[in-house]
């Protein structure tokens, strides 16, 4: 009997989490609202306005795209001539610093 409550529990609980995403809970509200790139920024992205969310894998897609990841250390990303604008001026960057260096060119809108 133990072992249906447990069962139940995990359904109840993942339905919790999939009703929240689609409710949109105050939680992901900040991850979901749209922020618009400047114009450094949008020669990688677009210049729509994108979810921060959206913003970071468009760089990752950037990113792999171009080859631009270190292939000794996968942690740090080689700059291009788009992404040296954007990790301001710096040749290479650690992934840690790279949502940091991105913030810094997105605003609400």
């Amino acid at each position: 009997m133990a072992e249906k409550k447990a069962s139940g529990a995990s359904k109840a609980g993942a339905a919790k989490k999939a009703g929240g995403a689609a409710k949109g809970g105050a939680g992901n509200s900040a991850f979901m609202a749209p922020l618009t790139p400047d114009a450094t920024l949008a020669a990688v992205v677009g210049k729509d306005p994108l979810p921060r969310t959206e913003v970071t894998k468009k760089i990752w897609e950037y990113i792999k795209q171009n080859n631009l990841q270190d292939p000794n250390d996968k942690r740090t990303i080689k700059a291009d001539a788009k992404l040296k604008a954007v990790f301001d001026g710096k040749d290479s960057v650690s992934m840690f610093e790279l949502t940091k260096l991105v913030n810094s060119h997105l605003k609400k809108g």
